[in-house]
């Protein structure tokens, strides 16, 4: 996103920097008083002042040491930015709804400045509106519009390009088809003129012309049959390969990407849209070329032969076209509403199916029956109304076309009768008016196949074309993780005009226990996702063993993390796939000696098959304890430098609990270890205890220490007592 935007001649003049000053941020502000747009309006922060300039005159100039804090305030359709001046709360500028998250990140530069440092902040979020063109760009980093890197025909020929070998092959034999099919007309003028009509005698003219076409049929059966069998490799060629890409890519995303985005709707791109693409090249794409060169040769041969007759018969083309480019764009927005529609269904049956137990829990079966009968519906309808629309298109364009047919044979029987035609002429005349009203109908075809690859490619590349958030710089460091942790200044929110956790400072020595208490919704999850670099921070930094985060390779990192959750995610498999996941390398010997550490080992045993024993989607076939445990002996199998425990005991009976509670205690030992839990009890043993309140670190230090402090911790301490005992 950008913060430093070119400011006009106008607004430059207005700004006098002193010695050593410079410019930070200049953003545009367009609302004025009264909720009026205004534009060539700016706000521009510099080393020591605010300059309000709009429309070239200078407004204000505010000097930072007159300020103690900037906040921008989102309000209905519009912000603030808010500023303490001389003890005095005020706004500064007002902007639009789509400035929010670029004056979230202008106020947090503002404080920077401020408090006496220099880091400049850089936002590392897409413009949702080009700066250029005003248009949307459609959650990529350039506009596809205004950098060149968009286009439905470049996209398609980018993702053909590692095929080329494959498509001059299947191009050949797409020309062959052509030659073939147009020497036919040409043996049949021969037949009539110089069998038929001459009368007997010419048997060996008749059996030489008749081989011709039996050669010619033979000959397109199999070109014909090669072709759609290398179109078939190729199609489903490309679309192994796109889910492969489709796959790695999502996999390297941020979780805000596939957050934002419903499993179902991920599931078609994979599944269902490179599908289409394959159907594309074995349906449409195999006869493509063929089509386009048989129609020129088509056009250039009528023209040879009857340049009177070839101008009547193009009459109506222009016609048909004409009708078929107006209803372009309508046939793209039918089909996009009805893949967005089918892309509901898909997801609401995902979503049922996942949570059928909360379903039928509640009672609510008919509920979700009538929901997903009325997304089916709605589905249906548009498909009905986009096919019925179809069926009409189609015939009604067809008709167009074929009244050019009377035509010529009218005008071609009068020339045969003045004697300026010959019969075998005109019947050659005939077929090939026939081949172009053939193809031509072919082609009118062409806009729902394309409109369909349209759709699936700009399905695909809205995904392909997303960078990661997190990825690794150039030349990472591939550290062996100490534990010294150290947030520094650490700021974030998953919206940026909206932060978690604002201004962290806390230092973490190797092999202590940190246990982060706080209310819901405070940050203790967001805190532990920076750590697991799952997010990174918007502001300030995280240091590991004295190191930026940003700069340790990611793989070498993820791989010296233990995480136990609340919600253990087990995968469909056995229970010995579902440990070996943190090290899929680990013998025999290293899962039964982690699963005996973390008391899982006894209940294994007892299983049917043992380790081998099939867990069911999501370990349905486990109890929450038994669960819970399997994910212990996972988080360490890979002998973790770092753990991280996310209500690990939460919602478990207390013989469950405790038996877990003793491996927690052989997992932790010498390692850095962050735990959160709701029972505050599991955390007296903590070398240090964290609150989270109000976004920040409300408190740090052992559980006596915050006990006599009489503080927040204190007070939620006494809370759970006073529960327990009720």
């Amino acid at each position: 996103m950008i913060l430093k935007f070119n400011l006009p001649k106008e607004a430059e003049a207005c700004i006098t920097l002193d010695a050593g000053e410079k410019i930070y941020y200049s953003v545009p502000f367009d609302v004025a008083e009264g909720r009026l747009w205004q534009p060539d309006s700016y706000l521009v922060v510099s080393t020591n002042n605010i300059w309000v300039i709009a429309k070239g005159s200078l407004m204000e100039k505010i000097p930072l040491s007159e300020c103690k804090n900037a906040k921008a305030e989102a309000k209905i359709g519009c912000g603030l930015l808010v500023l303490e001046q001389n003890n005095v709360q005020r706004y500064v500028v007002q902007y639009s709804a789509k400035h929010l998250a670029r004056y979230a990140y202008i106020a947090r530069g503002i404080n920077i400045l401020i408090s006496g440092r220099c880091e400049e902040v850089v936002s590392n979020e897409y413009e949702k509106i080009c700066p250029q063109c005003g248009k949307a760009i459609p959650g990529t980093k350039y506009c596809p519009h205004c950098s060149g890197e968009g286009g439905f025909w470049k996209n398609f020929l980018g993702m053909t390009a590692p095929y080329k070998k494959d498509f001059v092959g299947i191009i050949f034999l797409m020309v062959m088809a052509a030659v073939v099919t147009l020497l036919n007309p040409e043996i049949q003028k021969h037949l009539v003129d110089d069998v038929l009509t001459e009368g007997s005698g010419r048997m060996q003219t008749a059996f030489i012309c008749l081989a011709g076409m039996f050669a010619l049929s033979v000959g397109i059966v199999v070109i014909n049959i090669l072709k759609s069998y290398y179109c078939t490799v190729l199609g489903a060629k490309i679309a192994k390969d796109l889910r492969e890409k489709l796959f790695a890519k999502i996999q390297i995303l941020s979780l805000s990407f596939i957050n934002d985005r419903r499993p179902g709707e991920l599931m078609n791109r994979i599944v269902s849209d490179t599908g289409k693409i394959r159907m594309f090249m074995e349906n449409t794409f195999c006869n493509m070329f063929t089509v386009c060169f048989i129609f020129a040769c088509d056009i250039i041969f009528m023209l040879a032969l009857n340049v009177k007759l070839a101008i009547f018969s193009f009459i109506f083309v222009p016609i048909a076209l004409g009708i078929t480019t107006a209803f372009w764009k309508n046939i793209h927005r039918r089909f996009h509403l009805q893949w967005k529609k089918a892309d509901d269904v898909n997801s609401n049956l995902q979503d049922v199916i996942s949570g059928m137990r909360v379903v039928k829990s509640y009672g609510k079966e008919e509920a979700e029956k009538n929901k997903f009968n009325h997304l089916a519906e709605t589905l249906c309808r548009i498909q009905t109304r986009n096919e019925v629309f179809w069926a009409i298109f189609h015939p009604f364009v067809n008709f167009i076309m074929g009244a050019g047919v009377f035509i010529v044979i009218y005008i071609g029987g009068v020339d045969i009768f003045a004697g300026k035609m010959t019969t075998g002429e005109l019947l050659q005349f005939i077929t090939y008016t026939q081949l172009l009203y053939q193809y031509l109908n072919w082609m009118t075809h062409m806009p729902r196949e394309i409109m369909n690859l349209i759709g699936s490619m700009e399905r695909i590349n809205d995904v392909m074309a997303q960078e990661p958030f997190i990825e690794d710089v150039e030349n990472p460091i591939e550290l062996d993780v100490e534990g010294d942790i150290e947030f520094r200044h650490a700021t974030f929110g998953y919206k940026s005009y909206q932060p978690v956790l604002e201004d962290l400072n806390l230092k973490i020595k190797k092999g202590e226990m940190i246990g982060i208490v706080g209310a819901s919704g405070t940050g203790k999850s967001t805190l532990i996702n920076l750590l697991m670099r799952l997010y990174e921070v918007d502001d300030g930094a995280l240091l590991i063993d004295g190191h930026d985060i940003k700069e340790i390779k990611s793989d070498k990192f993820h791989s010296q993390i233990g995480v136990v959750l609340q919600e253990t995610f087990l995968f469909s498999g056995t229970i010995l796939n579902n440990i070996r996941f943190s090290k899929p390398d680990a013998t025999y010997e290293e899962v039964i000696r982690a699963a005996k550490m973390a008391n899982a080992h006894d209940f294994i045993s007892k299983t049917a098959d043992g380790y081998n024993t099939y867990v069911g989607e999501k370990g349905h076939n486990l109890s929450g304890g038994e669960r819970q445990r399997i994910a212990i002996a996972r988080a360490i199998l890979n002998e973790p430098r770092l753990l991280i425990l996310d209500e690990a005991t939460a919602s478990l009976d207390t013989e469950s609990e405790f038996m877990i509670q003793k491996a927690l205690e052989r997992l932790t030992a010498g390692r850095t270890t962050f735990a959160i839990a709701h029972r505050l009890s599991t955390l007296q043993n903590a070398d240090r205890l964290i609150v989270i309140d109000g976004h920040k670190i409300a408190e740090v230090g052992t559980h006596e220490e915050l006990i006599k402090k009489g503080g927040l911790y204190s007070r939620l301490v006494k809370a759970q007592l006073e529960m327990q005992k009720g």
